[in-house]
């Protein structure tokens, strides 16, 4: 196995490891500033443990898109970690590491646990995927424009030459336009991810679930694979959001030390970010869910605004 190979392998590994890790301390941070004492910090790896140990139940109604769900949002979940440039930029998928790609990638994840939440034919699960899809039509394109501000200045759609260009020109990166698309990447990241204001992964409350409401009916493994997978995509997209607007520490080779520091660097931004996500989420209340649509079209506005503005300044 070539060395691009190992630290792609290493790279997945690293954020399936460190995801649910990352939650634990987002809640771990909450409750501290909420004056509780909290769980651990593995805590999340302890209750994907107990899950993964028991047998799905499969509801009687349900068909193929419900059995298929958890693996093919766990599968492309697993790919856009391995191929994004988290350590390095020089992965052997950097070719074909394509924004259009990556976003595809998890919209097919969303749709695949959209049709499980209608598969089952409860009121709660149609409920949670029409919501769900109301969302992902309307973040995807914001997902699209935030990086496309950036691809302008570059030439390049491809994320690790965006990655690349950052790190050895700053000046390309440090720009009006990327402020602009900072805010939209972090606003449509909070709906991708089911977080405040947009949903509370917190809450039980059926009436306002989107997430929870589509993955009620899983248990055992599938419902491991499904929480573990959601992890996964929160850590993806933070780390998105701050190595291709913070690139600093991702290296440029594949030489081992280099690769190191960037893991370690990259912990780093993903131990900041998650903090600012839960002391966010501390003084931020849920949406209304028509009023969701408002926040998205405002981060969408701010997209085309970064885009604009890079093209301007190009």
């Amino acid at each position: 196995m070539s060395a691009a190979w190992i630290m792609a392998v290493a790279q997945a590994v690293l954020v399936a490891a460190v995801a649910p890790l990352l939650v634990g301390f987002t809640r771990a941070v909450r409750a501290r500033l909420e004056g509780r004492a909290g769980g651990r910090l593995v805590q999340p790896w302890r209750d994907l443990g107990k899950q993964l140990r028991k047998e799905p139940l499969i509801p009687a109604d349900a068909g193929m898109f419900f059995t298929a769900a958890p693996a093919v949002l766990m599968a492309t979940s697993v790919l856009v970690a391995t191929a994004a440039p988290y350590l390095s930029t020089r992965g052997p998928l950097s070719a074909g590491v394509d924004l259009i790609v990556v976003v595809g990638l998890l919209l097919l994840g969303t749709a695949a646990l959209a049709l499980a939440g209608l598969d089952t034919g409860t009121a709660f699960g149609g409920m949670g995927a029409s919501r769900e899809m109301t969302i992902a039509a309307l973040v995807e394109p914001t997902l699209l424009l935030s990086v496309f501000a950036l691809s302008t200045r570059v030439g390049s759609t491809n994320l690790g030459a965006i990655v690349a260009a950052g790190v050895s020109d700053q000046a390309r990166i440090l720009t009006p336009a990327s402020a602009l698309a900072a805010a939209a990447l972090a606003i449509a990241t909070l709906a991708e991810a089911g977080r405040l204001p947009v949903d509370n992964p917190a809450t039980h409350l059926e009436l306002t679930m989107v997430h929870e409401a589509m993955v009620l009916e899983y248990s055992g493994r599938d419902l491991a694979l499904v929480e573990w997978a959601s992890a996964m995509r929160l850590t993806i997209l933070l780390g998105l959001l701050a190595n291709l607007f913070v690139p600093w520490g991702v290296a440029t080779s594949l030489h081992p030390g280099s690769v190191a520091l960037a893991a370690v660097v990259f912990l780093g931004k993903l131990g900041v970010l998650g903090g600012l996500l839960a002391v966010g989420e501390v003084f931020a209340a849920k949406l209304r869910l028509f009023r969701v649509p408002e926040l998205l079209a405002g981060s969408f506005v701010l997209g085309l605004l970064a885009v604009i503005t890079s093209a301007v300044l190009a």
